[in-house]
Formats: C-alpha cells, sequence, structure tokens
C-alpha cells in the first residue's frame, strides 16, 4: 500500500487529493495546524478513527513554520509521495500579512525540502506552485515563460518553485512542480473571488443580501475544476523522471464574464447586483492568465473534464442547495465531487 503525506490536507485541493489517493488504495497522511475551532470541515466526511485496524487516512499536528515537527512525521509516516499543498494562499491577504506569508509559502517549501534531503528517503515531492507567479507576463504562460511576480504570495510561490528544482538538481530527488492556473470548486474558500461570486448569488436569490460588491471586473483567469487538477499532481509524481508542468484549460474569462454566468444560472440579471469597490483592487493587478498546458497533455495525457460554464454552474447549484437547507433547518451538505480519476 503506497503512502502519501499532504500538506494543506483541510484545504480545497488537499481535501479532494485525499479523497483521489484513497480510492486508489493509499494509505494518506496530512498535516493540520493547531487551532481553537474546527478546521477539518473539508475532510470529515473521510477521515476515519485511527482505532480502526482498518483506517487509512490519518491526520498529525504539524506546521510548515516548524521544521522539527515536518522531520518528526517524516521520519513517523515515510511516505512514498509528498505533496506540498499548504500555504496563505490569498493573493489579496499576502499584502497584509507579507511576512507570515512569505515564511509559510517560501521557507516552509525549504523546510519541507530540507527535512526530505537529510531523512534520506526516497519519496517522490509535489510543489503546488502557481500562475501568479507569471504576474503581467503577456499571455499564454507555459513552462518556459519569464516569471514577474505581483505580489507577495507570488514571489512566495517563485522562490518555493526555484528551491524546488534546485534541490532537484543539486540532490537528485524526484522533484516536481505543478504550475496549476485557476482551479475553483464547491469547497474553496468563501473569500475568494469565484466562491463569494456563487455565494452571494444564492443569498441575494433567498432575500438575505442585496448586492456584491467586487473589484476588477476585467481580471481575466484560467479557471478549471479542482477535482481536475488534484489528478495532475497524481501523474506527475507518476513519470519516471521529474519535471514542471502547466496545469489549465486553455481558456481565459474575466471575473464579470464568471459573475453573468452565476447570476444567470440562478435567473437574475448580473448588472442589477453587482458594484465596484475599490477596496478589492490589488495594490498591483494581475490581468490576463491563460495557461499553454501542452506539455500536460503531451507528457501526463492530462485533460480537464468540466467547462468553464459547467464549473460555475456546479458552485451556483451547490450554494443554492446548501442555503436552502439550511433555512429550512437542515444542514449543508458535504461537498463531496467525484475526483474524476
Amino acid at each position: 500500500m503506497p503512502k502519501a503525506l499532504i500538506t494543506g490536507i483541510t484545504g480545497q485541493d488537499g481535501s479532494y487529493l485525499a479523497e483521489f489517493l484513497l480510492g486508489r488504495g493509499y494509505e494518506v497522511h496530512g498535516l493540520k495546524r493547531r487551532s481553537s475551532s474546527f478546521n477539518t470541515g473539508r475532510v470529515d466526511h473521510i477521515y476515519e478513527d485511527a482505532h480502526d485496524v482498518n483506517s487509512r487516512m490519518f491526520l498529525h499536528y504539524s506546521d510548515l513554520t516548524d521544521a522539527s515537527a515536518l522531520a518528526t512525521v517524516l521520519a513517523q509516516v515515510e511516505p512514498d509521495e509528498i505533496y506540498n499543498l499548504g500555504a496563505q494562499s490569498h493573493v489579496m491577504v499576502s499584502f497584509e500579512i507579507p511576512e507570515y506569508t512569505s515564511d509559510v509559502v517560501a521557507t516552509g517549501t525549504l523546510r519541507l525540502l530540507e527535512a526530505i534531503r537529510r531523512s534520506g528517503l526516497k519519496t517522490r515531492f509535489y510543489q503546488a506552485s502557481s500562475s501568479e507567479m507569471f504576474g503581467s507576463t503577456p499571455p499564454p504562460q507555459s513552462e518556459t515563460t519569464i516569471l514577474h511576480p505581483r505580489s507577495p504570495y507570488a514571489c512566495a510561490k517563485v522562490y518555493a518553485h526555484n528551491i524546488t528544482v534546485n534541490y532537484r538538481e543539486s540532490y537528485n530527488l524526484h522533484a516536481s512542480c505543478g504550475v496549476l492556473f485557476n482551479h475553483e470548486s464547491p469547497r474553496r474558500g468563501e473569500t475568494f473571488v469565484t466562491r463569494k461570486i456563487t455565494r452571494a448569488v444564492a443569498r441575494i436569490k433567498m432575500g438575505l443580501q442585496d448586492k456584491l460588491y467586487l473589484g476588477n471586473l476585467d481580471a481575466r483567469r484560467d479557471w478549471g475544476y479542482a477535482p481536475d487538477y488534484v489528478r495532475a499532481m497524481w501523474l506527475m509524481l507518476q513519470q519516471d523522471e521529474p519535471g514542471d508542468c502547466v496545469i489549465g484549460t486553455g481558456e481565459a474569462h474575466s471575473v464579470r464574464d464568471f459573475a453573468s454566468l452565476a447570476f444567470a444560472a440562478a435567473g437574475m440579471d448580473w448588472s442589477e447586483y453587482v458594484q465596484v469597490d475599490p477596496r478589492y483592487f490589488r495594490p498591483a493587478e494581475v490581468d490576463y492568465l491563460l495557461a499553454d498546458a501542452s506539455k500536460a497533455r503531451r507528457v501526463l495525457g492530462w485533460e480537464p473534464s468540466v467547462t468553464f460554464d459547467q464549473l460555475v454552474q456546479i458552485m451556483v447549484e451547490s450554494d443554492l442547495g446548501d442555503l436552502e437547507r439550511t433555512l429550512t433547518g437542515g444542514t449543508a451538505a458535504l461537498r463531496h465531487e467525484p475526483a474524476h480519476a
């Protein structure tokens, strides 16, 4: 039974990846940070009691800011594959807390790589790189595109990406970077623009909210479905030789496009409810991200399975359904979409 270790397992990508790997017979270990509030909602439906002899999923208290804790977990688990998905991943928030963002995203990756090197483990390592690294470089963006990050988060991701490549070349680690473009789902955090939109659509439809305030409506992104992207992560670590791959759909749409489709899915006209608030503009904007994922298609055989229109529909229907159940005295459903194996 192969063993995988996932940092950021309680996040959107980590929860989908855990499902995917469990479905393929893995024993899955994940890192979670200590919190005074419950922070495991995305994985509660697949968590198994550790006392169960058949359990294949385990959570460990640790943090990317704690090198000794990372080394301890590696020694205990001895994973065959490591997926580094943990991060302070909100771009706008990174302008507010740049030092913490850099410590977790950049130095945290270095701590994990160094723990692997010192342990002598023959493991395969996946680094979650980001399309935000391209910043203001004109589209389309591929593995050879010049990086021009435009936020503390993106700068930290560039360091994490480059240090992963450096450890691969210096120490012969099987370390690969997936440069993932925007990927969304009903599990997306509610402060990210796509989920902010679909959640507002549901609340406005139910009469609980009047307006939706957004920032740059003209920003264009290559949006895909998160379960498709965790499949690409796994495929990268199944290759004989490590390497880096851009993962995206090859289509770009504006925030305006997303809002228009989302409101239309609920039978409303977006222009009647959306207002622009300058407070949501970034100090340095990223205008246009569009993936050239031809290498992923050629080398990994990877293709997205969900279109942009389908993605918006999935998210709107999920938020509408959750809110309806809440208002009628029920509970929000577990967001347990298939991992599209």
